[in-house]
């Protein structure tokens, strides 16, 4: 597993990295909440502390759970009630207070990344194609029909359309469709996100399948119109 540690003390990380690397775990330490929003991608699990050098812990969980379900345990020594609660609240799957027993983090580790795993399971046996109206977009097949005429698209708008239409009906926030297209939602270009869009919407000439959500994102299809999927094709849109 491919571990990301969050952690500015020197001595920590050195002892987090050895034990995690006598089972098993390849991790990458950073010393910055920054460097979070980087590296995130290529990681399986977040091993957080809230006492970084940048910002704090709880403001880099807000702005990974906006761009990535990535599974995260806070490993910190701030064990008040209050930054417990805010922790989980802002999406932290775990919450440890220093020091920790080495075998209880394993363990720990353990539980959260196998319930990330059934999840993930349970995602891929969801549809692979999502319809709304006359539109028909085949996710694994990179392929778009709008009644019943095939749409060319270049790789971003459909990797943008793909983003969207992966949660048919849902709200998706900008950030995380910058991420997941451009691969990092805080360095990504955002205009270009704009140009894709509007590319899309002249191809597909459905003006009301793409709806911007001022001051948040954007959703495919109108959860009123029957967007979802097709018979047979599976029990409802995967999430990410």
């Amino acid at each position: 597993m491919q571990v990301l540690l969050a952690e500015d003390d020197d001595g920590v990380a050195a002892a987090l990295v050895e034990v995690l690397y006598d089972h098993g775990h390849v991790t990458r330490r950073v010393r910055y909440g920054r460097d979070v929003l980087t590296y995130h991608r290529s990681s399986d699990l977040l091993l957080l502390d809230l006492g970084l050098p940048d910002t704090d812990g709880l403001e880099v969980l807000r702005a990974l759970r906006a761009v990535s379900d990535l599974p995260v345990v806070v490993l910190t020594a701030r064990g008040d009630e209050r930054s417990v609660v805010r922790g989980l609240r802002l999406g932290a799957d775990d919450y440890l207070v220093k020091p920790v027993r080495l075998a209880e983090l394993l363990a720990r580790i353990d539980a959260v990344t196998r319930r990330d795993r059934a999840q993930r399971v349970l995602a891929g046996q969801a549809v692979r194609t999502v319809r709304a109206g006359d539109v028909e977009v085949e996710l694994d097949a990179r392929r778009v029909r709008v009644a019943g005429t095939e749409v060319e698209l270049t790789t971003k708008e459909f990797d943008v359309l793909a983003a969207l239409a992966a949660r048919a009906g849902t709200a998706v926030s900008r950030e995380q469709v910058l991420d997941e297209v451009w691969g990092d939602a805080h360095h990504a270009v955002s205009r270009s996100l704009d140009v894709h869009l509007t590319q899309l919407r002249a191809k597909l000439r459905r003006p009301d399948l793409l709806t911007t959500i001022r001051g948040f994102g954007y959703r495919f299809g109108d959860p009123g119109s029957g967007s979802g999927p097709g018979p047979g094709s599976g029990p409802g849109p995967g999430g990410d």
